[in-house]
């Protein structure tokens, strides 16, 4: 995906950052690149929905 990076704050409920802490470890990757992995793939499914007949 090619795309300008923009800088955010974000502010998640502990046991939610907890969760995706350990997940970014369990896939051994950092947290930004778990999140950004998480939320690509709602994206792509939202826009293959859209595009289906």
């Amino acid at each position: 995906m090619n795309y300008e990076e923009i800088r955010i704050t974000l502010r998640l409920p502990t046991n939610l950052h907890a969760w995706l802490t350990t997940q970014a470890k369990n896939n051994q990757q950092p947290l930004n690149s778990e999140i950004l992995h998480r939320i690509e793939g709602d994206y792509r499914a939202t826009v293959a929905d859209a595009e289906s007949p």
